[in-house]
């Protein structure tokens, strides 16, 4: 069931957390493994499934701040890796809570999404588990108190994983997702305070698609009602602003649903280190 890792490469603090990981996944003995596609619980997925086999599982959380693509890919990732994919609809979205997004919106996503995938961790008789890894101890992460306080199990962390131990991991076992990106949930270009909505999901949905169809890779579309503010990495805010792209962006957004397109000169970072952002009214 379990197959052999060459890691003679890598080195010896991350051999030592594989084999904590595998000891903790050996100990579970079944899990269901909450997949998103993102590097984290693409690693956790492979491992569990070269640990456990068939008894571990995957399962995607699917509501609308999910975009399509990401839909598309992790179901085509999950094949890659050999483990069976369950997809399962959230509620999120009928929650006035988390519609509210006064600042514990995570919290609520995450509940609901513990919510729809209990039933099938108790229909096999599994463990719970998700991707978080050190790192992220260090933030604000209402949805990690939202995990636990749901009693799922955190393997990677457990094991002592940080990012670059996961990233290093995934590139030694071949995952094509080592070095994609974070891709947080499209609720999340919401600010602080700007309730979220279907259409406005859709909205942004729409806006990155477009963008990422013109070639950028790390981008956000922060949603400020009819107006969008646009995050690329440092080193693709130059291409963004070529005429012809700058031109091709403006017109895609404006599609999109947005009348007035903004380029953030701070590039993109994390929403935690976003600043509050109240773009000025137009008389």
């Amino acid at each position: 069931m379990t197959q052999q890792l060459d890691l003679g490469a890598l080195p010896g603090d991350l051999r030592e957390k594989i084999g904590r990981l595998e000891e903790r996944l050996r100990i579970l003995g079944r899990v269901v493994v909450a997949f998103s596609g993102g590097v984290d619980s693409a690693l956790l997925a492979s491992m569990s499934h070269r640990v456990l086999g068939d008894e571990a599982v995957a399962a995607l959380a699917d509501g609308p701040s999910l975009p399509a693509r990401e839909r598309e890919n992790a179901r085509e990732l999950a094949e890659s890796l050999g483990i069976r994919l369950h997809v399962i609809g959230t509620k999120e979205i009928e929650d006035p809570r988390y519609l509210a997004n006064t600042g514990d919106r995570c919290y609520w996503c995450r509940e609901a999404m513990v919510a729809a995938l209990r039933p099938l961790a108790e229909e096999l008789d599994a463990s719970l588990v998700y991707g978080a890894v050190l790192d992220d101890l260090g933030e604000d992460r209402p949805g990690m108190r939202a995990a636990e306080e749901g009693g799922m199990l955190a393997p990677l962390l457990d094991a002592g994983f940080r990012k670059e131990d996961v990233r290093g991991l995934a590139k030694a076992l071949g995952l094509s997702v080592w070095d994609k990106p974070a891709a947080a949930c499209l609720s999340s270009r919401f600010m602080v305070g700007t309730p979220v909505s279907r259409e406005g999901l859709a909205q942004v949905e729409r806006a990155e698609d477009a963008l990422l169809s013109l070639g950028f890779r790390v981008l956000r579309v922060r949603h400020h009602g009819d107006l969008a503010r646009v995050e690329v990495g440092e080193g693709e805010i130059s291409a963004l602003l070529e005429e012809g792209t700058r031109q091709a962006v403006l017109e895609a957004l404006r599609a999109a649903g947005y009348r007035y397109v903004t380029l953030d000169l701070g590039a993109y970072r994390p929403a935690g280190l976003l600043p509050v952002f109240d773009p000025p009214r137009r008389g």
